[in-house]
């Protein structure tokens, strides 16, 4: 970071650091598992539970965390690990089993699911050792405080990101953190919040982010743009130099947070990214929202938020601020329900309820702080809002019609597949397209816009009940027409395209799709 954003931080950090001093000493007096209940993106795609249902152990040490990961029966058996007390290097060791891969200058969730990390007693304090998170699932992050590390200097940790997520990873809710650096990159900090290499279904909520050259971003370059669904609300920002967050494609749900000192930019949407900006609070800062440092833009939709006292620099090559008049340029659905605080009281309500150890409130929807009850976060998915395809049961009955995926206009692709995607239009049951894995894409592809309204997707004799969770994607917006469980007729409202996608986002077994028909009615 430029040495002016260093020289300025120092001031700050000052009180910061006592504040953050006085804040782990306060006792929490709550329940240890996580409690309130998970929200945004990370309830779709099957939702985050954590480990809920597992066994619940305390650790108050850094080789105590890997050792509990260790000692499952499988990488994926369910545990809550209650951690309390400060993590550091001087505590953190390598663990070895076959249910874990740990590191010693990182708490590491490597190649695991179903765990839950929260803060208890009189706090937990992850001092220079930051959280990585890699080809992991269903990971909750609770109550905790993460601090000052660094990816140059001594001791460097996680390169220099407090929280930082790559590699297929699904479905992570951090929750009430505070995470904080002291300075920039020329100081030797990172980002606070990464994600990347196919980062998806990720909530970021009643969080502090502070004292950083960076805030976090979602994409590493221009070209990984495997990134999506991703919600951040009720979050302070709070003397932050820029990527509050930085998106690089996909598709993040910003809303109800308080931003305080944004130095250099905001929120940037870049190279095909698509923002819904809502209800926010924006105070003493500049180029708040748009498309900065490449010529690659991003598009927002925004409605109900408050810039005060906010400066807007001009546009150029690349850079294209929302402002002064921030306005839509393209639209986002949302398949989740959610309640939206009014802007105005933002920073109360935020400064009430935001960071580790103020008791897990959360906001009752008219801007006052409430206690949750203590429950365990499940699957369901909420209601979606109204203007959200709803998330749909396939039927059983055989749509009529041509079949739109079989002709010389139509064509197809696949990803994650070992077997070829031709294998699903080509009106033979007895073949079919295969992921590699448990998860994968197949489209459908016209030469010219085709209007759709229903998917009829038909498994392999043999495979039948394989498919489990999946997305039905326009290709050219990103727009979710449809969602649901299982393979069957999918109905959706009429949409005129080139390419549809059905993606499977999880299985049980080999999922083996015969056809992929599509109709017009």
């Amino acid at each position: 970071m430029r040495r002016r954003v260093a020289l300025r931080l120092q001031a700050a950090l000052g009180t910061a650091a006592v504040g953050a001093a006085i804040a782990v000493a306060l006792p929490m007096g709550q329940a240890s598992a996580a409690t309130g209940g998970v929200t945004g993106y990370a309830t779709q795609n099957g939702g985050t539970t954590g480990g809920a249902g597992g066994q619940t152990v305390r650790a108050t040490t850094g080789t105590a965390i890997h050792a509990a990961l260790c000692g499952r029966a499988g990488s994926s058996t369910p545990i809550v690990i209650e951690v309390q007390g400060t993590i550091n290097h001087g505590n953190t060791t390598k663990v070895s089993g076959a249910s874990c891969n740990t590191a010693a200058d990182k708490i590491e969730l490597k190649g695991i699911s179903n765990v839950t990390i929260v803060g208890v007693g009189g706090g937990a304090v992850f001092d220079q050792l930051g959280i990585h998170i890699r080809d992991s699932s269903n990971i909750i992050i609770q109550n905790v405080t993460v601090r000052n590390v660094k990816k140059s200097g001594s001791p460097t940790s996680n390169g220099g990101d407090a929280i930082g997520m790559e590699s297929t990873v699904r479905n992570v809710w951090v929750d009430h953190v505070t995470l904080e650096a002291s300075g920039g990159e020329s100081e030797g900090f990172d980002g606070l919040f990464d994600m990347k290499d196919n980062t998806q279904y990720v909530t970021l909520s009643y969080s502090i982010l502070r004292n950083s050259g960076r805030g976090g971003l979602i994409g590493s370059s221009e070209s990984d743009r495997s990134n999506s669904f991703i919600t951040f609300h009720h979050n302070a920002y709070q003397n932050i130099d820029s990527r509050a967050p930085l998106l690089r494609g996909g598709v993040a749900h910003i809303y109800n947070n308080s931003y305080v000192s944004l130095i250099e930019s905001g929120i940037n949407s870049r190279a095909g990214a698509r923002a819904k900006v809502e209800n926010n609070h924006f105070r003493n800062s500049k180029d708040v929202l748009g498309t900065f440092y490449t010529s690659e833009a991003g598009f927002w939709q925004v409605s109900g938020n408050i810039f005060d006292n906010v400066t807007w620099s001009a546009p150029g090559g690349e850079n294209n601020p929302a402002g002064p008049d921030p306005q839509s340029n393209t639209t986002v659905s949302i398949p989740y329900a959610y309640t939206l605080d009014g802007a105005s009281c933002v920073p109360a309500i935020v400064s009430q309820t935001a960071g580790a150890n103020k008791g897990l409130q959360v906001s009752n929807g008219n801007c006052s702080p409430q206690q949750p009850t203590p429950t365990t976060p499940g699957p369901a998915t909420p209601t979606p809002t109204p203007t959200t395809p709803a998330p749909t049961t396939p039927a059983p009955t055989q749509p009529s019609g041509t079949n739109l995926s079989i002709g010389a206009g139509s064509d197809g692709s696949s990803k994650a597949s070992g077997t070829g995607y031709g294998n699903v239009r080509d009106g033979d049951l007895s073949t079919f397209w295969s992921p590699a894995g448990a998860t994968g894409s197949i489209s459908i592809k016209w030469g010219s816009a085709t209007t759709v309204s229903r998917v009829n997707i038909r498994e392999a004799s043999g495979s039948a009940g394989s498919i489990g969770s999946w997305q039905l994607i326009n290709h050219a917006t990103g727009a979710v027409l449809a969602s649901g469980n299982g393979a069957g007729v999918i109905s959706f409202a009429a949409t005129s395209l080139t390419k549809i996608t059905f993606n499977i986002t999880g299985s049980t077994g080999a999922p083996r799709v015969a056809e992929f028909e599509t109709y017009a009615g």
